[in-house]
């Protein structure tokens, strides 16, 4: 892998307007931010006294392209990079990386709106590492999709990353985005969700094992959504079925955590297909989602994508080979312009059946995205 999949579209965006990059800690933001700069200096993180103090004093680095990393710790962040880009766009090209949702600015009075171009970095996936054998993606699906973990190719060492990454989340990034009354409580929360992988979440559930207000899980799911330590899916609803509402799916950026390997084998799906999503969005302006199906009767299939709220794929996880899913066929017969897939961690079967629902095992159906 020479570089990462977003690393052009960066340039491409330089040229133009500021480049936000943002998604989970360690996932490559400062490596791939270093490839692009060709001066140390350029290079400010907020979290090293010496750079913080720098970019307080606004003593900039006499380089073309500057860089800020983690600036989004600095209360005050949006109005002084609004001031630096005011100033200085002409002359210098500006780019910000963090590991908390910079998109959250969207949510809420944006000053910086019409100055940025927004782009979130995924773990690595099939495509990006040009995998093609099922052995190899057995092997992702064991160690994660984090450069550090998969790259060391030790079972042992992917573990002992997962846990004190999960640990560096819960007790340094949680308390940098918002206050947190009870931290030993948050982490028997997030040590809680992997097991509740590929089932609607009850929260009301969640605040009855932790003992705390509902308002409280909500709250804290919020921040550890926000931290990119999982992210949440929510059903897809049409007029044409009885759809479920309310009730969203969750998942976990280090789907390593997931226990249950067909739940760990969903999440990983999930990811790639939510990585996809936003590539499409962050570089192309696609109106594009990722949902899963569930209705009034039971009926479920794992993932849907939809496209200016259209329904444009479907997708349903198995381990290994089976017979297709009736509910794939129920779906066909509402949306039969969409396309249909049953897919298989360890299953050999590649073929579409006579009501054109495609078989095919994963490390196939995954080389098509990014």
């Amino acid at each position: 892998m020479e570089k990462r999949y977003i690393q052009d579209q960066v340039k491409k965006d330089l040229k133009k307007k500021m480049v936000f990059i943002s998604g989970p800690r360690q996932v490559g933001k400062t490596t791939l931010a270093k490839s692009l700069i060709t001066d140390d200096s350029s290079y400010l993180n907020w979290d090293i006294p010496k750079h913080r103090e720098s970019i307080l004093k606004r003593q900039l680095p006499l380089t073309y392209l500057w860089c800020f990393d983690e600036i989004h710790k600095y209360t005050s962040w949006r109005d002084y990079i609004k001031g630096v880009y005011d100033e200085f766009h002409n002359d210098h090209q500006i780019m910000i990386t963090g590991s908390a949702r910079l998109d959250m600015l969207r949510k809420s009075g944006d000053s910086l709106q019409g100055r940025y171009h927004h782009l979130r970095l995924h773990p690595l996936s099939i495509k990006e590492l040009n995998i093609v054998k099922e052995q190899d993606l057995l092997e992702l699906l064991e160690l994660g999709g984090f450069p550090e973990p998969y790259f060391s190719k030790s079972a042992v060492e992917a573990k002992r990353w997962s846990l004190n990454y999960r640990s560096l989340l819960v007790t340094q990034e949680s308390p940098a985005i918002e206050t947190i009354s009870d931290l030993s409580k948050l982490e028997l929360l997030s040590l809680r969700l992997p097991e509740l992988v590929g089932s609607p979440l009850s929260l009301n559930a969640l605040r009855q094992d932790l003992q705390i207000a509902h308002k409280t899980v909500s709250r804290w799911i919020n921040i550890l959504e926000n931290i990119y330590m999982i992210y949440r899916i929510a059903p897809f609803g049409s007029p044409l079925i009885r759809a479920v509402k309310k009730e969203q799916k969750h998942y976990h950026f280090d789907w390593s955590l997931v226990p249950d390997m067909s739940a760990r084998f969903e999440n990983m799906i999930a990811s790639h297909l939510l990585k996809w999503v936003h590539f499409q969005r962050d570089v192309f302006g696609e109106e594009m989602e990722l949902r899963y199906f569930r209705d009034t009767d039971k009926r479920e299939v794992d993932f849907c994508i939809t496209k200016n709220f259209k329904a444009q794929m479907f997708v349903e996880c198995k381990w290994g080979d089976s017979s297709t899913s009736a509910h794939l066929h129920y779906l066909q017969k509402k949306f039969p312009e969409a396309k249909y897939y049953q897919i298989s961690a360890v299953g050999k079967k590649l073929f579409v059946n006579k009501q054109g629902i495609i078989h095919m095992p994963a490390v196939n159906f995954l080389q098509k995205f990014v």
